[in-house]
């Protein structure tokens, strides 16, 4: 039986490889995508998210929109330097065909999550404001849903928005002290693994060989996001991969090493993002977070590659 998740995404590039890898995996059902803030302005980031449903034959899939907005701070600036204004590489992609669903996100999580209690596994991998509100206007989904898998955070790697806070945190850290503490199983994928698995461009040249309507919106989409990580880090031209490593976790778990941590999120100051590991609990009891810190990297990328080449 195919496993049940909602992808909460901001598409987003890296979001897009995620999606459309897990559209390839019949070991996973897709319940729908709910959208936020992040990557691009969350109209945007719907949109994106109803393309990549419809590219190849999954409209049926619901999309909803959430969050524009972080619950507290200000959003100052969403990451469209890193995925172009449109959230796909300023490629300026044809409108969908479908409508998103009236639905707001969090009550889209929350209906789904009541009708399929205990079965259904929450996979983020934006700014974990919509998870938060859900929890927040139904308390009983804590128990009720199967797992978070999350994309986001940094325990001992350094951080890529600020010195020391990962993007999807850091644009909503009081969302994401709410998720990490709210008593459900987390397990998350944050910067100590998914800067240590790098498709380099003979890799990505290797997927666009395959020529699927996948591989060949990724070739249209990607150089924008080559090109943040060569100014940014000098990589010419490989990227780090943050987002799909959460369908290589769900796929293949012993891909990881894991550990798991007391962990605090810093929502204030310069440091607001920040995800501390606390393994000597001194600064009490906090919630324990399932945490990858070390990953086959080889292993992920010949998963990834096969299913992003699938047809």
């Amino acid at each position: 039986m195919s496993r049940k998740i909602i992808i909460d995404t901001d598409p987003g590039i890296d979001d897009a490889m995620l999606i459309l890898a897990t559209l390839h995996s019949p070991e996973f059902k897709v319940l729908g995508l709910t959208t936020v803030f992040g990557n691009a302005q969350v109209e945007d980031c719907a949109l994106n998210g109803l393309r990549l449903v419809e590219l190849e034959g999954n409209g049926h899939i619901p999309v909803t929109k959430g969050c524009g907005k972080g619950l507290i701070i200000p959003t100052e600036e969403v990451g469209t330097h890193v995925h172009g204004l449109d959230g796909m590489g300023n490629t300026n992609q044809p409108l969908p065909k479908n409508k998103i669903d009236p639905r707001h996100a969090a009550q889209f999580i929350i209906d789904t999550v009541l009708a399929n209690p205990g079965e259904v596994t929450l996979v983020p991998v934006g700014p974990l404001t919509n998870i938060a509100l859900s929890l927040h206007l139904e308390p009983k989904i804590i128990s009720l849903v199967k797992e978070v898998v999350l994309m986001g955070g940094s325990a001992y790697a350094p951080g890529n928005i600020s010195p020391v806070a990962e993007a999807n945190i850091a644009h909503d850290p009081h969302a994401a002290a709410l998720v990490y503490g709210a008593g459900w199983k987390v397990t998350m994928l944050g910067l100590d693994v998914t800067t240590k698995v790098a498709m380099t461009t003979d890799y990505l040249e290797r997927i666009y060989q395959h020529n699927t309507p996948a591989t060949r919106l990724l070739q249209q989409i990607l150089p924008c996001y080559q090109g943040f990580h060569d100014l940014f880090y000098g990589m010419n031209g490989t990227i780090h991969t943050h987002d799909p490593s959460c369908l290589a976790y769900l796929l293949d778990p012993d891909l990881y090493t894991t550990q798991s941590l007391p962990m605090f999120v810093e929502t204030n100051g310069r440091c607001a993002g920040q995800t501390i590991p606390d393994p000597k609990q001194q600064w009490g009891r906090l919630a324990e977070v399932n945490v990858c810190l070390e990953v086959n990297s080889q292993g992920v990328l010949d998963l990834l590659f096969d299913r992003l080449t699938r047809s």
